[in-house]
């Protein structure tokens, strides 16, 4: 038997490209055999709903409203929610994470100023960990595709909201190179996507009493599986990086800006 959680959500409420509330989508989760749900609304530098010129600690309490709306009823339908949150850099690369809480984001306003590698440090030193999301997307709104080698847990293999397949077939390709657990997310904004398949997740041994099983279960490596489409990740050859790429290592340095070259060595 094995546990199955959705890893990336948004919610109207935290999220401005968010379009359901978090308590709309617990009876399609719920119905397709799912046992709960992290909600990772857009953090302080990605495309929040909350105005960053609040006091920090009134911008944190705004902020959890998404996940504290789909916790109260995924408490009244029984299904388990949990927090983490989606970070931005430079418009361009995207990071979620786990395992920290409302509390010591309260007491934390440097957090809203992390430096990729500053992100890495303070979040494992909490307990936390880091999975770099859709490392490879390249929408018309990214300018440079940056991968943090250096400063994440594991990789997002399988994102739902990947329209280009070849995003995940490089990224795979990628965690495979690093030697990082893989991690698959619907990515969903709206409970339209229930229609489309494209809702991805985690598959654990155990049941999660806390986000700190799932922390583990990631620093551990001991994910069971993945619930996705893994014909995204088949490779074919001609996948390909249009935008200028940097790979940058554990103190955010650039080490690389060919990501076939870095694939290929040995």
């Amino acid at each position: 038997m094995s546990f199955l959680y959705e890893t990336h959500l948004h919610t109207s409420i935290s999220s401005a490209c968010g379009v359901s509330l978090g308590s709309d989508y617990i009876k399609h989760y719920r119905d397709e055999g799912f046992r709960g749900i992290i909600v990772t609304d857009h953090f302080f530098r990605g495309n929040t709903a909350v105005n960053r010129n609040l006091p920090w600690k009134e911008w944190v309490k705004r902020f959890c409203q998404g996940y504290e709306e789909a916790w109260n009823e995924g408490q009244r339908q029984g299904l388990d929610v949990f927090f983490g949150w989606e970070e931005t850099y430079d418009s361009c690369d995207d990071y979620l994470v786990y395992g920290i809480g409302k509390d010591w984001l309260l007491d934390h306003p440097e957090a809203g100023s992390w430096t990729r590698a500053g992100q890495y440090r303070a979040v494992r030193e909490a307990g936390g960990c880091v999975v770099q999301a859709h490392p490879f997307r390249q929408h018309h709104y990214i300018r440079r595709v940056i991968l943090s080698a250096g400063c994440v847990d594991a990789v997002e293999a399988v994102n739902g909201g990947n329209a280009e397949y070849s995003y995940d077939a490089l990224a795979l390709r990628y965690a495979e190179k690093l030697r990082l657990p893989v991690t698959a997310g619907s990515d969903i904004h709206e409970e339209d996507q229930f229609e489309t398949g494209n809702i991805f997740g985690v598959k654990l041994a155990e049941k999660m009493d806390s986000i700190g099983d799932y922390v583990a279960a990631i620093r551990n490596k001991s994910l069971e599986g993945l619930r996705a489409d893994m014909s995204r990740c088949e490779w074919h050859g001609d996948e390909t990086v249009k935008l200028p790429l940097e790979i940058r290592d554990n103190k955010d340095r650039i080490i690389g800006r060919d990501i076939f070259a870095f694939l290929a060595r040995g």
